[in-house]
């Protein structure tokens, strides 16, 4: 395990102290302490990635199996890193749940308060930067509202021992969090001629919905399901577990996806950096199988307070660093105009086979789940479909708050197979007959494209930052604004990559 650095939170002494119980040094907490370490490690977390994540996406530059569009995507993900480092647009737009794990150790004195104080902290945060509010509470079983704070957190505190406290904090959105999963086996799973294929199928199905290249988490065992996949998010988060590591079966996976051809999300060898495997003690009656991932926005930081104030591990301020010289330069993409009638597009596009690189400008409409559960309802209650659903391709995204001066908050595409339950409706009726996403999509919506001549156009996943910098000229609310991102958008791009993928 490599050695985590830490940069020491300026001035940070003053909310520590020490102090002496029943002949033991104990150290003083403050809540302030607290609601400082989480403002600053979300806030960090949110615009810069690990030194170790960033290397490991140049290598896929290096990789002489890479193919050209696993190249394009490490290209992206570390353009869009050094746009985010700079702290104004965030790498991803789902700027996720904050999820705090904190380990206390005995002689460490707070005054008791500390989710509260952490959560202000997280309050804090998302109140002060151009972050999206994700959250939502329930009203009645079946209605919901955003609380307008991102909170609730995940707050998660053990007792230790020792005189420090440690965290983990992490953002963690929804795309990696929805594929954390668990298959109860038996002991009959473990032979490796068992074990190593099913494991290959269920890192295959996890597809590119969730913004590959991965890092991913295998927990074979653990005393009860949910200790197992704790193990499995905490080792995706690559923190430090225990457990017995099988480096051997490690290698043998990963070797395995990378023949699988899925590659950085359109085909090739790199969907994971790596993959850890780590086996627990288990009831002889059960063998729970976690599997956990971490997108390539890995928003991950270590923490600590200790008698010398907190400390914030050390992430990359120059990621520009790893983009090799010239390599920014446009490749080649067949143009395609927005700003023309539906058929005109889809004639042009047409022409083209699957797999084919794209560059799209004009207007498109943006809209998420909620927006077209709604939309699907005003149709199913006989209403007309809206216009903007028939006159522009449709974008699964909605964007992260507006920055001062910028056309756009962050912005990318989100999972396109949760929107594939209303294809065939918005379709027969001449709607959503071009759409923009993330991932693979059903079957059913395979055979709703071949039947109203439509296209399903894949554009990069975890580009967000680069995305709002680049790509969009200008963003305008059109439907439901009280749906924040959730609400229908339009957008003028210009450049925006995407290939087709139906």
């Amino acid at each position: 395990m490599e050695e985590t650095l830490y940069d020491l939170v300026p001035d940070s002494k003053q909310y520590v102290s020490i102090a002496e119980f029943d002949g033991t040094k104990v150290l003083k907490v403050s809540p302030e302490a607290l609601t400082i370490l989480a403002e600053k490690a979300f806030r960090e977390v949110e615009f810069r990635l690990r030194p170790s994540h960033n290397e490991q996406v140049a290598s896929i530059l290096r990789d002489p199996e890479a193919s050209a569009n696993d190249r394009f995507v490490a290209l992206s993900l570390l353009r869009n890193a050094a746009v985010a480092c700079e702290g104004v647009l965030p790498l991803c737009q789902d700027t996720g749940t904050a999820t705090i794990y904190g380990w206390k150790g005995q002689q460490v004195w707070t005054g008791g308060g500390d989710e509260t104080a952490l959560s202000e902290g997280v309050r804090r945060t998302w109140q002060r930067e151009n972050f999206r509010f994700s959250q939502n509470v329930p009203t009645s079983v079946y209605e919901e509202v955003n609380t307008g704070t991102n909170l609730p957190a995940q707050i998660e505190i053990e007792a230790v021992d020792g005189m420090e406290y440690r965290f983990l904090c992490v953002a963690k959105g929804g795309g990696s969090a929805n594929k954390i999963q668990l298959f109860q086996q038996t002991k009959t799973i473990l032979t490796p001629e068992k074990l190593i294929p099913f494991l290959t199928e269920k890192i295959k199905a996890l597809g590119t919905t969730a913004c590959p290249p991965y890092h991913i988490a295998i927990v074979i065992g653990g005393t009860s399901a949910e200790m197992n996949l704790k193990t499995a998010k905490l080792a995706s988060c690559r923190y430090e577990v225990d457990g017995l590591r099988d480096s051997e079966l490690e290698a043998t996976l990963l070797e395995e996806i990378r023949r699988s051809g899925i590659g950085a999300q359109f085909g090739g060898v790199a969907l994971a950096h790596d993959i850890r495997v780590i086996r627990l003690p288990r009831h002889g009656a059960s063998c729970p199988i976690g599997l956990a991932v971490s997108c390539s926005a890995d928003r991950n930081i270590k923490c600590v307070i200790d008698r010398s104030g907190i400390w914030l591990e050390h992430l990359d301020n120059n990621p520009a660093r790893l983009i090799p010289e010239g390599a920014a330069e446009a490749q080649e993409a067949v143009k395609v105009d927005l700003d023309r009638p539906m058929d005109e597009i889809r004639a042009q596009l047409s022409k083209y086979p699957v797999g084919t690189r794209l560059s799209l400008s004009g207007t498109i409409t943006a809209a998420r789940d909620i927006a077209h559960a709604r939309i699907c309802e005003r149709i199913a209650a006989g209403e007309a479909v809206p216009h903007y659903m028939i006159d522009h391709p449709v974008l699964y995204a909605g964007p992260a708050r507006c920055p001062a001066g910028l056309p756009c908050g962050s912005i990318g595409p989100t999972t396109s197979a949760r929107m594939d339950i209303y294809v065939e409706m918005l379709q027969s009726r001449g709607a959503s007959l071009v759409m923009i996403g993330k991932g693979q999509r059903g079957d059913e919506v395979a055979e709703s494209c071949r039947k109203y001549s439509g296209f399903y156009l894949g554009t990069t996943g975890g580009t967000a930052a680069l995305f709002a910098r680049e790509n969009v000229e200008s963003i305008e609310c059109i439907d439901y604004p009280e749906l924040g991102m959730e609400a229908v958008w339009k957008l003028k791009v210009k450049n925006l990559p995407a290939f087709i993928l139906l």
